[in-house]
């Protein structure tokens, strides 16, 4: 049975830095073998613009003996060998993936086709690092050694779960013991595949918390400025100097509990912020305290 859904090829804005087009159409390219593999189909026809990238990456699965050398150029009748169908196989993406986003997007892979999921990440020195890009037939330059050497963001298990099946190992001096926790890890990784519907609770939580504690200080600068001009407003309308510390402190002591029910969540039950898309429960707050706060300078101004 094939399956169903868009086509993984999707075409590429152009202005994109060549190397981000390279991975895009890496992971493009990627999906269409696990979405085949999976499905036990052919593999896809890819849009043109991803035509050289498709054809590089088949040879690829060729020379691993996973594609027939016999099949055609189409998209259909792709031809499995045995080595891609009776045993476990495993796709390794060979990568600096500097930024924990750019992992993440190969997780997602693994997740929407409940396939298993690892990290190796060879912690170097920076000055080892150098030393071996000057022996490379074509070496960097030291200033994108460096540069790179800022910028990587090394797994994180206890900020992100799905980081969970990572391994990290000193490139500089590797030992017999290395290669025992390598198969250890893809044993453990290939013993627990992602789940479609796995959610990161963890990293939801952190995200919740950020959000409220990002919607408390923007309702709470508002709410001061409401405040201030209500202030002005009650001046400008004559309210005795005697009773203008009292609206004050009222109109504190509201703010105040408006605020904290905003941050328990109390009056926000149809508000939520989710990992990827945060409401604006602000705004309602700060419209109810306006209303609020006009009813209780009334008290003063109409006496």
């Amino acid at each position: 049975a094939w399956v169903r859904g868009p086509s993984p090829f999707r075409c590429l804005p152009p202005q994109l830095p060549r190397w981000k087009r390279s991975r895009r159409e890496l992971l493009q390219c990627l999906e269409g073998f696990l979405r085949a593999l999976v499905a036990g189909g052919p593999l896809p026809a890819p849009a043109a613009a991803a035509q050289p990238a498709w054809e590089r990456f088949l040879a690829s699965c060729r020379g691993q003996g996973l594609l027939s050398a016999a099949e055609g150029e189409a998209g259909a009748g792709r031809c499995w060998t045995e080595a891609a169908t009776s045993r476990p196989l495993y796709l390794i993406l060979d990568d600096n993936f500097y930024y924990q986003s750019m992992r993440y997007e190969v997780y997602q892979l693994a997740r929407k086709y409940s396939l298993s999921f690892c990290q190796l990440f060879l912690e170097c020195p920076l000055e080892c690092c150098l030393q071996r890009n000057r022996l490379r037939s074509h070496p960097l330059p030291d200033q994108t050694i460096c540069l790179m050497a800022k910028k990587i963001e090394m797994p994180d298990t206890k900020k992100n779960a799905w980081e969970r099946n990572s391994l990290i190992l000193k490139s500089s001096d590797c030992t017999s013991e290395d290669n025992e926790q390598i198969i250890s890890l893809l044993a453990t990784a290939l013993e627990n595949p992602v789940k479609q519907n796995e959610e990161n609770t963890e990293q939801k939580e952190a995200d919740r918390a950020i959000c409220a504690a990002s919607t408390a200080h923007q309702a709470d600068q508002t709410c001061r400025r409401i405040i201030s001009q209500t202030m002005k407003d009650a001046k400008d309308k004559n309210v005795l100097p005697s009773e203008m510390k009292s609206l004050a402190e009222e109109l504190n002591k509201l703010k105040a509990q408006f605020l904290e029910d905003l941050r328990q969540g109390n009056n926000l039950k149809n508000q939520i912020c989710t990992q990827n898309e945060y409401s604006d429960p602000a705004t309602s707050v700060i419209s109810s305290f306006q209303q609020e706060a006009t009813k209780v300078v009334n008290k003063y101004i109409l006496k």
